[in-house]
């Protein structure tokens, strides 16, 4: 029986509770006397070992068992952990984690854990032998018959058997796997494959398809034709282990159907391939310029009977748009709690005492754009203990707290999610920054001071660091500029504030969702431009409201704000006739910032398509995308980011 099916969801699961380790020995760590994570990594770790076994991964589950073995000791005697201990069990999360990796693509043997394993058998050795575990109570035991087992909850009922199977040769027998046993399938066909060794295997229901489904609740049934006594054909099939109840030979009489799932109920979650979301999503994208297209014939045709089509397919297609993007959308828990093990790795390797918070966990973003989150959010967290954050001397000396402070809060913001990353450091130095940017020539050698959208455009250049020696941490002046890209691509923005002795603060402010967004259409010339909602904040007339100079640059002020302006046809340097006398200005707002982009006409709000986008070489950097107009002609979509 293939096992393999069952690989990806193996690495899910094991990867969450590998994420529970690693927040459960943080935990530790800060208090070493707790008992709760100890009790929490031993479960963790059981679980991961029992996974392991069950998929045939042998060296996964030597390495969670001694792991097992260890907090098995720890939890049970009344020695609080020592650090050489604590740090014993990092580096075998880390091992074991590789390990499960290797594992799922079919190079387990190339998983070294010699050298963990003997350590992890002398630190367990010489805690001593671990003392008999307490009995547990009958509630908590696993039943042979049906009664209440973990958690209050009472034995499944046999699982009705129907006419096929009451038919078939040999003895019926029915199995219940445990509630909480993981990789149910898995499992499932474990036991199976122990069958199998006994006699022939046939009639099982549900079928072993059945198996992969979350709706399968852990109760199956086949016949077995074998001449092994009962009691053998019992054990052999409770060693496939997670085995609540074995029932060998015909039932008394027709147990009542229950609803398999949760709690008596039906499953409500499944778990989907997130390549079939991106196909989903990638047709929606279609439908929704079709959409656009028949929206324009029916306005041309002023046929009632059309329009009421195109108003019907209008409506079906945003709701199915909306519940598409909404199952897309995924809680940024799911990358954050990577980070405060490796901003701890990083602060003890460089000896910072850092204490690293996160806020916001339940923030969701499309799976999409929280996928590419990682690399920018590693880079700026590295900056933050490395740059930002100063040793405990100069902490004393400054007035401040030994430990420095790291926040990483994600906050939603209208249409679009603003993550921020703040420390209590020493701030950046804005004039060593101004110094070094006027040798290489990168600003005017006469600007006095940097304002903090200056600040980032320098730092920001490829190659530019202020670093007098290159890390393994940071220092090659790579990180900033990386940050830039990945979110400018992705449709974001990034601001500083910083002031130095006091901290610096970065800002990245991201689309909730990529594929599809509500945008202005403008006119500029003969071209359209797409501007999304997102950072709309206003639109009056200019001419309408008084205008003014400020350093060299036109501005209107509007409610007593000074908003500079951007006029879209002289900035792209768009061909054709004089603008119109009356034009509107698209006010941009992006958390402090406010820009007016002039253009010759306003064409209405739709729902646009996005579409990557190679500039060409030399192309002003103000284009984020394209997308395909109802009519068929693509139009650009303007970068919000690089307008202010």
């Amino acid at each position: 029986m293939d096992l393999s099916q069952y690989a990806e969801l193996f690495l899910a699961e094991a990867r969450e509770h590998l994420s529970a380790c690693n927040q459960l020995l943080l935990q530790w760590e800060r208090a070493p006397g707790a008992t709760e994570p100890v009790t929490g990594l031993f479960r963790s770790v059981h679980t991961i070992k029992g996974m392991a076994a069950t998929m045939g991964y042998t060296v996964v589950a030597d390495l969670a068992h001694r792991m097992e073995n260890l907090l098995d000791a720890l939890r049970r005697g009344s020695t609080r952990p020592g650090d050489d201990v604590l740090q014993l069990l990092f580096r075998a999360t880390d091992t074991l984690e590789r390990a499960v990796g290797l594992a799922v693509t079919g190079k387990e043997r190339d998983a070294d854990i010699r050298g963990i394993a003997a350590e992890l058998d002398r630190a367990a050795a010489k805690l001593g032998p671990a003392t008999p575990a307490p009995a547990a109570p009958a509630a908590a035991a696993p039943a042979r018959t049906s009664g209440p087992v973990s958690a209050g909850r009472a034995t499944p009922p046999a699982l009705p058997i129907p006419d096929i199977v009451a038919a078939a040769a040999g003895r019926l027998v029915q199995v219940t796997l445990r509630f909480d046993a993981a990789l149910k399938g898995g499992r499932a066909l474990l036991v199976l494959k122990r069958a199998e060794a006994l006699g022939a295997v046939s009639a099982v229901t549900p079928p072993q398809a059945a198996f992969e489904s979350d709706d399968f609740d852990g109760r199956f049934a086949f016949r077995l034709d074998a001449p092994a006594p009962t009691d053998v054909i019992e054990r052999a099939l409770r060693a496939a282990g997670d085995v609540e109840r074995v029932a060998v030979g015909e039932p008394e009489a027709e147990a009542p159907r229950i609803d398999g799932g949760v709690e008596g109920g039906k499953s409500r979650h499944i778990r989907v391939d997130l390549r079939r979301l991106d196909v989903l999503m990638d047709l929606i994208g279609e439908l929704t310029t079709a959409r656009g297209r028949l929206n324009q014939l029916a306005g041309e045709r002023r046929d009632p009977q059309l329009d009421d089509v195109a108003v019907q397919i209008s409506r079906l297609s945003s709701d199915l748009q909306s519940e598409i993007v909404q199952a897309r959308m995924t809680p940024v828990w799911q990358v954050f709690d990577r980070f405060p093990r490796l901003v701890r790795d990083i602060a003890r390797q460089l000896e910072r005492h850092v204490s690293f918070r996160v806020e916001g966990k339940e923030i969701e973003l499309d799976r999409a754009i929280l996928d590419e989150l990682g690399d920018p959010l590693l880079h700026l967290l590295r900056n933050a203990v490395d740059h930002g954050i100063e040793t405990p001397t100069e902490r004393r000396k400054a007035g401040k707290k030994e430990e420095g402070e790291i926040v990483l809060a994600a906050v939603r913001e209208r249409a679009s999610v603003a993550i921020t990353i703040s420390d209590d450091g020493r701030g950046i130095d804005r004039r060593k920054i101004l110094d070094k940017a006027k040798r290489e020539g990168l600003v005017d050698p006469h600007l006095e001071a940097l304002t903090d959208d200056q600040l980032l455009r320098v730092i920001a250049r490829p190659g530019f660091s202020t670093a007098s020696a290159v890390t393994s941490v940071s220092g090659r002046g790579v990180g900033i500029d990386v940050v830039m890209n990945r979110i400018r691509a992705l449709g974001g923005t990034v601001e500083v504030r910083t002031e130095q002795g006091k901290g610096t603060t970065f800002v990245l402010r991201m689309p909730v969702t990529l594929a599809i967004v509500r945008a202005l259409i403008a006119a500029v010339g003969e071209e359209r431009y797409a501007l999304p909602l997102t950072y709309v904040s206003e639109t009056v007339e200019f001419g309408a409201v008084p205008t003014t100079t400020v350093e060299g640059r036109e501005a209107m002020v509007l409610r007593d704000r000074v908003v500079p302006l951007v006029h879209l046809r002289g900035l792209l340097n768009v061909p054709g006739a004089a603008p119109p006398p009356r034009r509107p200005v698209i006010v941009l707002e992006m958390g402090e910032r406010r820009t007016g982009v002039v253009v010759d006409g306003m064409l209405g709000q739709q729902e646009i398509v996005v579409k990557g986008f190679e500039a060409p070489r030399g192309t002003l950097p103000v284009f984020s995308g394209a997308t395909i107009m109802g009519d068929g002609v693509p139009a650009l979509i303007l970068d919000a980011g690089g307008l202010l």
